[in-house]
């Protein structure tokens, strides 16, 4: 029989607000959070602008010493972390550490200190490259430090799965409690990679917007006039706890995750398959895991990324997959107002998928002006709204075809 798997806690830093209740009323409120670049010189730069986490301290959180040993995506993931754990009530200690993990993904690591180390070694030799440089930059060191910092000594992994790799660290660690290999887990995705390398990398792919002269109109999900993603960063975090262990302390639930899938396009390693199969097959399977009809889906936080391609196949997906219940169902996508955080969009976008449920309101697509014949769903166009909400699917797409579905539920005993 499998073991019923609740949502607890959350935890978030966004480009909007640097925990859940900021970020929270920032989304209701269809705050924007892109701006011009302050983290390096953009100037000359072909994108000049990106969704920055902003006033975010690492010192708020860890001491001087420390903070120096970690990437900025490890910081993001240390405050969202002990907002979850916080947020939840779970005591972690002797008698439970051993059932208790982490799966914190991202899809770069810290691409800060590889572009650092790097500029060291040419400029005055592989001496001044930094002892820290290796545990600071590598993808898995968010869940080691998030582990080491709460004394979590359960399954502690990650995944590198690109744009999908926070949801493929909530599906998994759903599965490992399903099966009872942990009975809770902090999961979710991290990510700070708004460098040099990686603006001028994405800009040189044309995956990013260029609307240089309006960043807060760039992103803009669904819209005919979209044209590209504004990078973004930051951390989602859940606590997921087995239904009984949850109970038996007292636990406060936010909701229910009852299905997961995955799928891979096998069709091109940046552009998604233009039948929508891949996206199709990771929603039917999250379904199916859950027994849960299509018709039964309230709300979608799409992955919606403001691209051309992506917002028309994920489209047509859905209406594939829904039939006529695609016209009933409302369909947003957050990254208009935190831009696309990457590796840690699929842990921030299952954060609000949960509190879609619990505050039974849903988040608009903002900067939605101009409809396109190939994007023709409920958007939740530019204004929040009130809904009771039962089911809600969390997509995430990911470069080289890799696709994560969850499916969340409200809660009931």
């Amino acid at each position: 029989m499998r073991r019923r798997v609740v949502v607890t806690g959350i935890g978030l830093v966004t480009a909007i607000g640097n925990d859940v209740p900021s970020t929270w009323d920032a989304l209701m409120n269809g705050a924007n959070g892109a701006d011009y670049i302050k983290r390096f010189d953009a100037s000359e730069y072909p994108v000049k602008f990106a969704c920055e986490v902003k006033n975010f301290d690492p010192l708020d959180f860890l001491d001087k010493k420390e903070a120096r040993r970690m990437g900025g995506f490890t910081h993001f993931a240390i405050a969202a972390a002990d907002e979850a754990v916080k947020n939840s009530g779970l005591v972690i200690d002797d008698s439970n550490s051993e059932m208790v993990g982490t799966y914190i993904s991202s899809g770069i690591g810290d691409f800060w200190a590889i572009e650092r180390e790097h500029e060291k070694l040419l400029k005055s030799g592989p001496d001044r490259v930094s002892p820290f440089f290796i545990v600071s930059a590598i993808v898995n060191l968010a869940a080691g430090n998030v582990s080491i910092r709460h004394g979590a000594k359960g399954p502690n992994s990650a995944t590198a799965t690109a744009c999908s790799a926070g949801a493929h660290a909530i599906g998994d660690s759903f599965r490992l409690i399903e099966r009872g290999d942990a009975d809770a887990m902090i999961c979710g995705g991290a990510e700070s990679a708004i460098t040099p390398m990686s603006v001028s990398g994405f800009a040189s792919m044309r995956a990013l917007s260029t609307r240089n002269d309006d960043p807060q109109h760039a992103s803009r999900p669904f819209d005919a006039e979209r044209d590209g993603f504004v990078i973004g960063e930051g951390a989602g975090i859940l606590i997921l706890e087995e239904l009984e262990f949850a109970k038996a302390r007292g636990a406060n639930i936010l909701a229910e995750i009852v299905g997961y899938g995955m799928s891979g396009d096998a069709f091109h390693v940046t552009m998604p398959d233009e039948t929508g199969s891949g996206a199709i097959r990771v929603m039917k399977r999250a379904l199916d895991d859950a027994g849960v009809e299509p018709n039964k889906v309230d709300y979608i936080n799409a992955h919606g990324t403001s691209t051309p391609y992506n917002d028309k196949f994920e489209t047509l997906a859905i209406k594939k997959l829904l039939g006529d219940h695609a016209e009933k169902v409302a369909v947003s996508s957050t990254k208009s107002m935190t831009g696309h955080a990457l590796g840690a969009a699929g842990g921030i976008e299952a954060v609000f998928s949960v509190l879609a449920i619990d505050k039974k309101k849903l988040p608009a697509t903002i900067n939605y002006e101009v409809p396109d014949p190939d994007c023709d769903l409920d958007y939740v166009p530019n204004v929040a709204r009130d809904a009771e909400v039962n089911y809600v699917l969390s997509n995430s797409f990911g470069f080289g075809g890799t696709n994560a579905c969850l499916l969340f539920k409200k809660f009931a005993d």
